[in-house]
């Protein structure tokens, strides 16, 4: 096939090529495994190659950066903040003037919630989308859109964007326009054969996988609720029309696209339809062809699955096979709460000690919190090594943050009931770790402890590698928001929105927001103009000596490392592990206040706390 390259500049031209050379082996092999179609690709290709024409002059300096520096987004100064427009400033406009919030924290890649045109009504938190060239009108218009990403890159920021790719909502134009985008059905036949195996996402608000449309007179495929089509991604055509909302999306300016639900991309019957090889392909064709023409542009993986799983998203098949470039670290997430609520880290060190690393080409996403209910992804082989049951654990989780345990300092809810007891929280961080309850009861020492509890959780979102993120108000230690039982869920009392009051004594010393907030910007600061933290250095786990600690190494062959420490216990802890050959003394790099040195190998770490060192070689 001829392409029309000289739609292109000469040095646009070559790089196009050079660039079509690398991705026509990966997307000729993941195309023809989904669609059997060896002229399909030509046909993308040239569409990549329309959007690479029309892609604005700026943006394409910023492709020949990240092209040059092809770890860019693994610096260490990549610090995340996420967050609803509507919930933090209003409006996108409103977003960008309030930047220098973000600026002040540290924060160099921003991820708004979903903002593409949903549904009106219940919509899924934004996730029904009803345009995907269009912002929800109450946040602004796509011209807003480019004019905050214009201003984020002059700032030196990325913006993240969600893109929901398992379906649409059913007012969305395609259900009208071209029905065989989606997956129907004619009677219940097939359905109930499907439903033998599938498992329910929403018992509670959306029980079945599917839902009688008396206007179709069929029956459509919902996976999460009534009002949301699953798109059917074994036709060619509907990989088309989403690489094309993609590569627009991309042009206007977004560096990151959050696939939204992309386990779920692949059907077979008899399965659980996910995790399926189609949606690797699906993926491994998406990034093939959108960094042909938008190289700079990255795909973060939005996989909630168990954590053996997790690592294919990111390419980790054998061989390697390049997919997203980024994915959430769930197991992390998850790992870190049952250690706070325990005050016993040797889950998470077996659990993090014993699993693949991300490949070198691509990073985890570090969080505690997002928009979501946290599920207990604990993996009962791990949970054994540690001396527990997992499914006993996982319903001990729930209680726990449901504030259902004695003694427990958690102010969560149960989002759903789950057959086996361990229902997924909602919660904010300051909730959930006992900020909440402490100012109830008027309890200092238990403030004091969570205050330090929030501190050092987020210190290991910061160190243990990948980019970190925040969410929206827990630098202000924003509590759970009663209005938000009054939302479709109650995942809405961990959406607050942002209490700008608060934000404003975040300058005033004597406040909590003001140590919340320096506590975070510091470990922003501190990671920033640190080699070893980047999100690309290994981590390795090591062998605390107590199980209140855990303690890991991060950092490059041939540089020196920093030991991070964290104690998950209220009470202090010395910490006196032997560390591998060939490093020297520990010399203090950031802590929680009141760590101190004891002796030329030893420290110790305060209840709650945490402790940095760079490590050099000697």
């Amino acid at each position: 096939m001829t392409l029309a390259v000289e739609k292109l500049g000469p040095v646009d031209r070559a790089a196009f090529t050079a660039r079509l050379e690398r991705i026509l082996p990966d997307a000729r092999r993941a195309l023809g495994a989904l669609y059997g179609d060896s002229e399909l690709v030509w046909t993308l290709v040239g569409d990549a190659l329309e959007y690479a024409a029309v892609r604005a002059e700026p943006l394409r300096r910023l492709d020949r950066a990240r092209e040059a520096e092809p770890r860019w987004f693994q610096d260490p100064g990549m610090i995340g903040y996420v967050c609803y427009a509507d919930r933090f400033a209003g409006s996108l406009r409103g977003v960008r003037a309030q930047l220098d919030h973000l600026a002040e924290l540290g924060v160099t890649y921003l991820h708004l919630m979903p903002l593409l045109k949903a549904r009106e009504g219940d919509n899924d938190g934004g996730y029904a989308v009803a345009d995907y060239d269009a912002v929800d009108p109450r946040l602004g218009t796509m011209g807003d859109l480019v004019d905050l990403a214009a201003e984020l890159h002059r700032r030196g920021m990325v913006l993240c964007v969600d893109m929901v790719l398992n379906h649409t909502a059913r007012e969305h134009p395609w259900t009208r326009a071209h029905r065989e985008f989606y997956l129907t059905f004619p009677d219940r036949e097939l359905p109930d054969a499907y439903e033998r195996t599938l498992p329910e996402i929403f018992p509670d608000l959306a029980p079945g996988n599917f839902t009688r449309d008396d206007q179709l007179g069929a029956w459509v495929w919902t996976t999460f609720h009534d009002y949301q089509w699953d798109l059917d991604h074994a036709n060619p055509a509907v990989f088309r029309a989403l690489l094309g909302v993609m590569l627009r999306l991309a042009n206007r300016g977004v560096d990151v696209l959050r696939l939204d639900a992309v386990p779920f991309l692949g059907k077979r019957l008899g399965t659980d339809c996910q995790n399926q090889p189609e949606a690797h392909l699906v993926l491994q064709a998406f990034r093939a062809l959108t960094r042909l023409a938008a190289p700079g542009l990255l795909l973060k993986a939005e996989a909630m699955v168990p954590p053996d799983l997790l690592g294919g998203y990111l390419g980790d098949h054998d061989p390697y096979r390049p997919e997203c470039d980024v994915a959430y670290d769930n197991q992390l997430m998850v790992a870190l709460w049952s250690a706070a609520a325990t005050g016993d880290a040797r889950l998470a060190a077996h659990a993090l000690r014993r699993r693949r690393p991300a490949p070198e080409r691509t990073c985890w996403a570090t969080y505690l919190r997002c928009h979501d209910d946290i599920g207990w992804a604990i993996d009962d082989t791990d949970a054994a090594a540690a001396g527990t049951s997992g499914p006993a654990h996982r319903r001990f989780l729930s209680d726990f943050y449901a504030g259902r345990t004695a003694g427990s300092f958690a102010r969560g809810e149960v989002f759903q009931r789950a057959g086996d007891g361990a229902s997924p929280i909602s919660g904010t961080t300051a909730s959930l770790c006992g900020i909440e309850a402490a100012l109830a009861g008027g309890d200092a020492a238990a403030l004091e402890l969570a205050l330090r509890r929030l501190e050092s959780l987020y210190s290991v979102v910061f160190s243990f590698g990948g980019i970190p993120l925040v969410y929206m108000g827990d630098e202000l230690a924003l509590r759970n928001d009663p209005a938000g039982r009054n939302g479709p869920d109650n995942r809405w009392i961990h959406r607050p929105p942002m209490d700008w009051a608060a934000a404003a004594r975040r300058t005033r010393e004597s406040t909590m927001e003001h140590r919340v907030f320096t506590a975070v910007r510091d470990l922003a600061a501190v990671r920033a103009r640190t080699p070893s933290l980047a999100s690309s250095a290994p981590a390795t786990v090591l062998d605390s000596g107590d199980r209140r600690l855990l303690a890991y190494l991060r950092g490059a062959p041939g540089g020196d490392p920093v030991l991070a420490v964290v104690n998950f216990g209220p009470d202090p802890v010395v910490f006196e592990a032997a560390l591998p050959d060939g490093l020297g003394r520990p010399v203090l790099l950031h802590a929680t206040p009141g760590a101190e040195p004891l002796g030329p190998d030893g420290v110790r770490v305060p209840g709650c706390g945490f402790y940095w060192a760079v490590v050099h070689r000697t």
